[in-house]
């Protein structure tokens, strides 16, 4: 699995011209779900995403995680995370789940989010999306190998 995980003043996704999903202050998180990815590997992400302190407190310091600021979640399926690019200049994807398996996970991971985030909003897996940000920041962080 493979999260962009990206602290937005505000964010949203368009799908054929419809807003999908929108978020004020929160995370805009990019999904990649690999082909040996299970429900255990996405408990691991979750946890960690939802733990991460990238949130300034009242000294300016980055110690607040999404709920302590009651952030909101822009969830985004995104397989091309996984492509690879070391031979040749066409990327190669076969480390991608399959796409019934990477829906699975990633409405898995939206319904856990839902459990802990009063927030969460999301793209649709498979569409061609849109995707808007305003990055604060700009702060990304890339969670991957979490074994």
């Amino acid at each position: 699995m493979k999260l962009v995980i990206q602290r937005v003043a505000e964010a949203s996704v368009t799908v054929e011209g419809k807003i999908t999903g929108k978020i004020n202050q929160g995370f805009l998180v990019f999904i990649g779900v690999g082909k040996n990815d299970t429900e255990e590997t996405a408990e691991r992400y979750i946890k960690k995403m939802l733990g991460l302190r990238i949130f300034e407190d009242e000294n300016g310091k980055t110690n607040l995680s999404l709920k302590d600021v009651n952030g909101g979640l822009l969830l985004v399926s995104q397989f091309t995370l996984y492509a690879n690019c070391r031979k040749g200049n066409r990327p190669s994807f076969i480390e991608a789940g399959e796409p019934q398996k990477a829906n699975d996970l990633y409405e898995y991971i939206i319904d856990k989010c839902r459990q802990e985030i009063s927030v969460v909003e999301t793209g649709i897996f498979g569409a061609d999306m849109k995707v808007s940000l305003v990055n604060d920041g700009p702060f990304t962080i890339i969670l991957e190998n979490l074994n």
